[in-house]
């Protein structure tokens, strides 16, 4: 660990959560919204204290983790698209909550924040499974094919995972019209996924092997 990842990801860390504040309560026009806080508290404390956990354990993991940067030219539009959802999403479900649209019963938020934190226990474990996970698309030196655990059902269990994360935080919000703005994540996902299989074919060997050993993609018997 070094003085420079450990203020880079505090930094990131609490711009994070002052950004994710901003988008949120803004559009509500009060800190009175209770969903909002609890996304805040399932999302970030567990982020928190995996980080502290990565910057001892493996802070090479923790830099790939924290550096956004795209080497695929392709990516750009996908890493847009997935902003403006967000900001959609984020601001629409405070706008929701400030104007009482449509506000989805407690039992919904609830059970959509227990969901939350499972996806987190698999989000954990895929990162223990593969250590060369980056947030960009690349191959690194020395990287094999992971295809025991969770990559021996799919090959992309990252990305099952992010569904399930992203699809339940309007459920946490209480809000069914950002929920609807997030169903297009899949879509985006779908673009992401084939440029880096593209990517993976070309310059990771036994990735063709791999691919024809597991079959689906993402959702076990569906894609």
């Amino acid at each position: 660990m070094t003085k420079e990842l450990f203020f880079q990801a505090i930094l990131k860390f609490i711009a994070g959560t002052v950004l994710l504040g901003v988008l949120i309560f803004l559009p509500a026009g009060t800190f009175y919204y209770w969903n909002a806080w609890l996304l805040m508290g399932i999302l970030f404390v567990p982020m928190f204290f995996a980080g502290i956990v990565m910057m001892f354990r493996n802070p090479d993991l923790l830099k790939k983790r924290l550096n956004a940067k795209e080497k695929e030219d392709e990516q750009s539009l996908v890493i847009k698209l997935s902003g403006l959802m967000f900001v959609l999403g984020f601001v629409t479900a405070g706008l929701n909550f400030r104007f009482q649209w449509i506000i989805l019963p407690k039992w919904v938020s609830l059970a959509a924040a227990v969901v939350f934190l499972l996806s987190y226990l698999l989000y954990a474990e895929v990162l223990r499974e593969n250590t060369y996970l980056s947030r960009t698309i690349e191959v690194q030196e020395n990287q094999k094919v992971i295809d025991t655990g969770l990559y021996g059902i799919v090959r992309h269990p990252m990305y099952s995972v992010t569904i399930l994360l992203f699809l339940s935080m309007p459920l946490v919000l209480g809000s069914l019209i950002s929920f609807v703005i997030f169903l297009v994540y899949p879509a985006i996902l779908s673009k992401r996924i084939r440029n880096e299989e593209e990517v993976l074919e070309k310059e990771l060997t036994g990735y063709t092997e791999y691919k024809k050993k597991v079959k689906y993609k993402v959702i076990p018997f569906i894609w």
